[in-house]
């Protein structure tokens, strides 16, 4: 079977264990070298085969995962954060079952959910927002037209936005003119987990220039939105007068 596994965003003990128990026992591990962390790899078994995706070719991956899985070699394919977001791994899975080679996706974590805890901060709010939409820029991979960042940014919810803050001016005039104001909170985590992480603080009106003095163009989430800079109700799950399946109306 060929493992696709989320190595997490960086930090090599956000990995989960049984993605950590699979790499251990692989013959063959393909791991992206340009963002998952080398550290990930340290519990590889002596004379494992260790190949970095970052230099190869989709058919060159995909040759790798046929040859092993033809000689019965246990593979572990991985990728940075969760595969499911950003992570190319369709096509592969889609090559994988086109000659009806079996294979499993082995969940991690997500960056997003890596920077929401540097800043900390919680995503969701009572009556700011319970709705939060990762998308990114358009650049050299097309977005679809109904997806341009100044539409989402109507619904004024919480957005992340990857692989885009070399474009920041770009990305803050787009969710200006869709409407989210120039005092929306903004924050720019550089490396979410890694040790040399930053995190930068703004809002829409100063963020552009705040990325720049910092030198970020690369590596970095953009998290919008009220959610860090307003107030908010306290949630219902722990009012001692909201009863639900678990516990009784105080008395």
């Amino acid at each position: 079977m060929i493992h696709f596994i989320g190595a997490g965003p960086g930090d090599p003990e956000l990995i989960t264990v049984k993605g950590a128990r699979i790499i251990a026992g692989a013959d063959v591990v393909i791991y992206a070298g340009s963002l998952v962390n080398r550290a990930v790899l340290d519990g590889c078994k002596p004379g494992a085969e260790v190949y970095d995706s970052s230099g190869m070719s989709l058919e060159e991956v995909l040759e790798v995962m046929f040859r092993a899985w033809r000689e019965g070699k246990k593979v572990a394919r991985v990728h940075t954060g969760d595969p499911s977001i950003y992570g190319a791994i369709q096509e592969q899975m889609d090559a994988l079952a086109e000659k009806g080679i079996p294979f499993e996706v082995v969940p991690g974590v997500s960056s997003v959910f890596a920077a929401a805890a540097a800043i900390p901060r919680e995503l969701t709010l009572p009556g700011v927002t319970q709705t939060v939409i990762m998308t990114r820029l358009e650049g050299r991979t097309p977005v679809p037209g109904a997806e341009n960042l100044r539409d989402l940014a109507r619904h004024g919810c919480t957005m992340c936005i990857f692989l885009s803050v070399n474009q920041i001016d770009r990305v803050t005039a787009e969710l200006l003119q869709g409407g989210y104001g120039p005092g929306t909170g903004v924050v720019v985590v550089e490396k979410a987990s890694w040790p040399d992480q930053r995190v930068i603080r703004g809002t829409l009106e100063n963020i552009g220039k705040l990325v720049k003095e910092a030198g970020i163009t690369r590596q970095a989430l953009i998290l919008v939105g009220d959610v860090f800079v307003r107030d908010y109700r306290r949630s219902r799950l722990y009012d001692p007068d909201f009863s639900h399946g678990f516990r009784g109306r105080a008395e």
